[in-house]
């Protein structure tokens, strides 16, 4: 067998989809690979490069066989006594199972006895040759074809010898070449129309030569580099604009505003990246750099360029995908297409700034929200609602007050042309049409803060203003569409509920708010009337569930998560800190043993019909087990409330160490259902007293193995 060479496939196409481009570079190379180590036609060990430009899907992997090892395969026939007759003679149905195989009765001697459960089978070894490298190819290429993630196929119309144009092919985007080369070798393989040849294409306008003519598989990325002045990797290309954006703000003296999805979005929008350095007015700069900055990149993919200070100047950085000896006239062009997108985000500013947002507020009744929630008007006044109950609880009247306010103007904006053109800039051009109305800051910021955190990690609100009208926002969007049903399904959240339900909790955690979740819930119901039903305990199992997830990715254990939320903690500021302390008793040595015993205590409680009062008549304990259990309960319990009732909670847990010996000799010594029912009940009141000592800062049973 010859030795292993490398592979090189690649499929060239018309402009793909740029934001899309390097998902498909990475499934494209991906796939192949993959089906190709299925078929022993690679090896675990053999690497794969993928190549994503513009125009082409490539993937370079080593050490490919020319044919896959032969495989030995052992086939279970039948049961014996189905297949031999009792002198040993094939039956017909073992004759026809050979025949199925390719075989016939000169591999009876080949056949084997050998045990399958409680009989003997027979089985049937053979050697199945390996694939050859072009089926299996053929294989791995339509198999990677059909896996890529398109985001919306295309047909289109095949020339063909026999029939021009009738044949029709669905792909992302038309397929116009097809290479396939093992070491210097062609590999025959088709798709899409497409025969396989060792020609490419380069640059549209650069390239040194067209076709380039691939002559080995080693040499695809520096041919096409030479050649076709193209850069076929996503990563090198993308490594090479980084380095080019950073050298020329360096020499301006700038730094270039860090956007990972733009410096993505551009890799896959040129081939070979010249960076260039533009500008505009400075009288430009008057508007507020977020609408500047957005339009910039949104409309131009720009890379608008930062003073150490981190404002925007007039200078911006364009990647060119052509790299001409006088970048004059690129420079020209770009900064008159960008003059006039400028204009109008000052012309959209200018013109908001004749309206206030008090003014734009009953314009808001036209807005519809919701078709069972009403307008964004009807929406505004439940918000505020919400806001003056959580401000007067958070700071009094004073709070509420500004609480109200900034909740009345906070969704004004929505109908300014500014929003209207960019609705990225909600909230944020609500704060400096407030700021140009006069209002303060507190009100300004609120307004544009009470859309955070708008994703995981984002800042929280500045201030208590901007909190309180946060969480209203975001309480006013759980409780109504929980409230008419429309909850999140699987992977579909198309209100985004997960989302506010996290940021609920982040405010209420980081900002250690003395609010409770389940009064908080119903704080926001009378702000619907009778519009909905009732969902807090829902929405109460949905917020905790979203707080376990976000928990268990920060790190916590699950066991240390169930143990604190089984509890259903109110103040979801102390969450941290019961898990902290939960983590410390675990590491006690008593830890196991009274965890374990609590679990049955928990279990003897749950049987007992009604509930049980946690208390002891010391009368009645007539065990010395059970009497040293009360003894030392009554001892430890009064430093444990003690430390839970400062917020000391390790504190509190940790002083239950000193009841493993008494918990484990009474559980060895004493029958808690005693005849007596005197004793009986007072046994019950004693695990009972243990019991709610033991879980007030966590469910220690949920530590029990």
């Amino acid at each position: 067998m010859s030795d292993t060479k490398n592979l090189l496939v690649e499929l060239f196409v018309e402009e793909l989809p740029p934001k899309a481009l390097k998902k498909l570079g990475e499934s494209f190379a991906q796939t192949l690979a993959e089906s190709l180590k299925a078929q022993g036609l690679a090896t675990e060990h053999s690497a794969t490069t993928p190549f994503a430009s513009p125009r082409r899907l490539a993937a370079h992997i080593s050490a490919v066989l020319p044919a896959a090892p032969d495989k030995a395969v052992s086939q279970k026939l039948m049961p014996v006594s189905v297949g031999l007759t009792a002198d040993g003679q094939p039956t017909p149905a073992l004759l026809k199972k050979l025949a199925a195989l390719g075989a016939d009765a000169s591999a009876l001697p080949r056949l084997e006895c050998r045990p399958d459960g409680k009989a003997e089978a027979l089985f049937f070894d053979s050697l199945v040759p390996g694939a050859m490298l072009a089926a299996g190819l053929q294989k791995a290429l339509l198999e990677a074809l059909a896996k890529l993630p398109i985001p919306k196929l295309m047909s289109y119309q095949l020339e063909t010898g026999e029939l021009p144009g009738w044949a029709s092919v669905q792909f992302v985007r038309p397929a116009h070449g097809l290479v396939a080369l093992h070491g210097a070798d062609l590999v025959s393989v088709a798709a899409l129309g497409l025969e396989s040849r060792r020609e490419t294409h380069g640059h549209r306008f650069e390239a040194q030569m067209d076709p380039v003519v691939l002559q080995h598989a080693d040499h695809y990325a520096q041919q096409l580099q030479d050649q076709g002045a193209v850069i076929a990797s996503f990563a090198a290309r993308h490594g090479e604009i980084a380095r080019q954006l950073q050298a020329a703000a360096s020499k301006e003296g700038l730094v270039p505003i860090d956007d990972p999805a733009l410096l993505d979005e551009v890799t896959a929008l040129v081939e070979r990246p010249n960076v260039l350095l533009g500008q505009f007015e400075e009288s430009f700069l008057a508007v507020p750099q977020e609408c500047l900055i957005l339009t910039m990149k949104a409309n131009q993919k720009y890379f608008p360029l930062l003073d150490a200070t981190g404002r925007l100047t007039h200078k911006f950085l364009i990647v060119s995908n052509i790299s001409p000896e006088d970048p004059s006239a690129v420079v020209g062009g770009n900064e008159r297409v960008v003059r006039p997108r400028l204009a109008d985000a000052k012309f959209f500013f200018d013109q908001d700034r004749r309206k206030t947002l008090e003014d734009r507020v009953s314009g808001l009744d036209r807005v519809v929200y919701h078709g069972k929630l009403g307008t964004q008007g009807e929406r505004v006044e439940r918000v505020r609602a919400i806001a003056r109950a959580i401000g007067s609880q958070l700071g009094g009247e004073a709070l509420a007050a500004k609480a109200d306010q900034a909740a009345r103007l906070a969704k004004a904006d929505l109908l300014t042309d500014m929003v209207g053109e960019f609705p990225e800039l909600q909230g944020t051009m609500g704060r400096y049409y407030a700021q140009h109305d006069g209002l303060g800051d507190d009100i300004a910021f609120a307004i544009e803060d009470h859309y955070r955190p708008r994703f995981a990690g984002d800042e929280l609100p500045r201030n208590e203003v901007g909190t309180v009208v946060a969480l209203a926002d975001k309480l006013e969007t759980l409780v109504g569409l929980f409230g008419i049903g429309q909850l999140p399904t699987g992977d579909k959240d198309p209100f985004a509920l997960r989302r506010h339900a996290l940021g609920v909790i982040r405010m209420l955690t980081e900002k250690a708010l003395p609010l409770e979740v389940d009064a908080l819930l119903k704080t926001a119901l009378p702000a619907f009337g009778a519009l909905i039903a009732d969902p807090s305990s829902a929405l109460a199992e949905f917020i905790f569930d979203r707080l376990a997830g976000s928990l268990r990715e920060q790190g916590y254990r699950a066991q240390e998560v169930d143990a604190v939320l089984s509890l259903r903690p109110q103040r979801l500021g102390e969450v941290a800190q019961r898990l902290a302390a939960v983590r410390a008793f675990a590491a006690l040595p008593e830890a196991p043993a009274l965890a374990a015993a609590n679990k049955r205590v928990g279990n003897i409680l749950k049987k007992v019909d009604g509930a049980v009062e946690p208390k002891v008549d010391a009368a009645l304990l007539k065990e010395p087990a059970e009497a040293a259990l009360a003894q030392a309960l009554a001892a430890v319990k009064p430093a444990a409330d003690a430390a839970f009732a400062r917020g000391d909670h390790a504190a509190s847990l940790q002083s239950l160490a000193a009841l493993k010996a008494p918990v484990d000799a009474f559980f060895d010594g004493v029958m808690v259902n005693a005849d007596d029912p005197a004793l009986r009940a007072n046994r019950l009141g004693l695990l009972a007293t243990l019991h709610a000592a033991m879980n007030r800062v966590a469910d220690l049973s949920k530590l029990a193995s």
